[in-house]
């Protein structure tokens, strides 16, 4: 049956799907409960975090808009600084870091994968282990304020390998020139929500 005469959807629907889709990561700043324990708890954590994930996603697909190795260096730099801070900031607690940081941390990371940057291999794992030391630490410390315990952080540092293993291979694997423009315009939309986050931060 054919649905040329059904008329398109109306852009306030595809606006009220997107804010509902995007309101849980939102609205809750603390630790997600599944109910299936601590460690799917720091999986859901992680993808339903936009915070988390913006920048972690960024910084994947700038690692393999930097080739093979550069995508390589991400994947094993970035879970292990987070994993590491986690730990950290799990032992430690705060200070809070204020709530701006991963906003900013997803603009500057959207922004270099939509000007297509190439970077050193230096400056490109500093930003990789920069990223994972302070997202680390604020999972580590708003665990250890639910606490969760270690297998949340467990649960968090695999959810971050696993994404960025598929992004930056995703990126690394294109050949056609469209899929690196693609990779260029997902980065901007990233800049872009960052700076929604940005100011719904600034709002609270």
């Amino acid at each position: 049956m054919s649905g040329r005469g059904r008329p398109p959807p109306r852009p306030w629907v595809w606006t009220r799907c997107v804010w509902l889709a995007l309101w849980p990561a939102l609205a809750s700043a603390h630790l997600v409960t599944t109910g299936l324990g601590p460690f799917y708890d720091g999986i859901s954590h992680f993808f339903l975090s936009l915070d988390d994930v913006l920048p972690v996603l960024a910084m994947a697909v700038l690692g393999g808009l930097q080739g093979a190795a550069g995508g390589r260096r991400v994947l094993f730099a970035l879970p292990a600084a987070w994993a590491m801070a986690s730990v950290a900031g799990l032992m430690v607690g705060g200070p809070d870091i204020t709530a701006v940081t991963p906003a900013l941390s997803a603009i500057v990371l959207g922004l270099l994968v939509a000007t297509d940057r190439r970077l050193s291999s230096a400056m490109l794992l500093g930003l990789a282990v920069a990223l994972g030391l302070l997202h680390g630490w604020m999972n580590g410390a708003a665990i250890a304020a639910a606490n969760r315990g270690t297998l949340a952080l467990l649960g968090i540092a695999c959810s971050t390998f696993v994404a960025v293993a598929i992004a930056a291979g995703a990126v690394v694997a294109s050949r056609a020139p469209w899929m690196r423009v693609a990779a260029r315009v997902a980065g901007s939309w990233i800049a872009a929500v960052g700076l929604l986050l940005l100011g719904w931060s600034l709002r609270g």
